[in-house]
């Protein structure tokens, strides 16, 4: 398996737990307070990390206390930094998290994750072009989201977008990337209402993959079936890290030369046990948990 590469964001989480999220204009007594290493980048580098994968992180921290800490987290997880760049004067991103009732809600303060810029792509390209594959989210600036997809695209570097936070992707960039993971809410930003799950997947067989929470995961294989991985059954702890999991796991699935099948019920399983230990990173399983999980399931 050769090497995957990561262009994304490096927050700070910020996550505090309540009874429930609350409700507008309401104000809830909050308990247990952490700050935690996230980003949705990050996270699916950390995920790759935990299960044996070599990963580059590509992406950019403030030179203050967050940024040194996210930055030895990632070293300490495996992942490799070397590219990750040092803005001066500019805070490390933030999320501010609120967990309860076994779901979550994210604010995002995007700080240094903005300066995630093409101009910055090009200082890192080569070490970029070596990856095999590159993994990418929305939690950076559209334009260089798209820059990278056409690097990639021109130079046989196999992409994974996994579409989050949702927003709009032009088709011509739909078209370059070699598989797409959107949850429901973001296949209905990328490709309207008017159109059923089962019609998206159709047009992009074995490509658009769309995770479903609880239910699992689906897609269209070439061979013309429909199908839905379902989801592991878990002891829900916490729910945040679990759809960076699922696409770490899956990349490294598919780098690895597994199915689409085999890769989508690797990376259900890998989700479904994140979501039975708190925090986005620290609940992320080794590969030998998934083994051991799947030979149980």
């Amino acid at each position: 398996m050769g090497k995957i590469g990561v262009v994304g964001s490096i927050n700070m989480d910020m996550t505090v737990k309540a009874e429930r999220i609350p409700l507008k204009g309401e104000t809830l007594k909050g308990w247990d307070l952490k700050y935690i290493p996230g980003g949705k980048g990050a996270n699916q580098a950390v995920a790759m990390a935990k299960l044996g994968a070599e990963v580059e992180m590509f992406g950019c921290v403030g030179d203050d206390a967050a940024g040194a800490s996210l930055l030895k987290n990632l070293q300490d997880t495996g992942v490799e930094t070397k590219c990750i760049k040092t803005v001066t004067g500019v805070p490390t991103g933030l999320a501010m998290i609120t967990v309860g009732d076994n779901d979550n809600t994210i604010i995002v303060v995007a700080g240094t994750n903005d300066h995630v810029n093409i101009d910055y792509v090009n200082e890192v390209k080569d070490s970029l072009l070596e990856c095999e594959i590159v993994l990418l989210q929305h939690e950076i600036p559209q334009e260089t989201v798209e820059y990278v997809i056409a690097l990639c695209a021109e130079n046989g570097v196999k992409v994974v977008l996994n579409p989050g936070p949702a927003r709009p992707v032009k088709q011509e960039i739909l078209e370059k990337v070699t598989y797409l993971t959107p949850n429901e809410h973001e296949a209905v930003i990328l490709f309207g209402r008017d159109i059923s799950f089962e019609e998206m997947m159709k047009r992009y067989p074995e490509k658009l993959v769309i995770t479903q929470g609880s239910r699992g995961v689906s897609t269209f294989l070439k061979n013309g079936q429909v199908i839905l991985v379902p989801a592991r059954k878990a002891n829900v702890v916490d729910t945040t890290g679990a759809g960076d999991t699922l696409n770490g796991a899956f990349t490294v699935a598919v780098t690895e030369g597994k199915e689409i099948p085999e890769a989508l019920a690797f990376a259900n399983t890998a989700a479904g046990l994140s979501t039975e230990k708190f925090g986005a990173q620290g609940g992320m399983p080794t590969r030998e948990e998934v083994m051991a999980a799947m030979e149980n399931q």
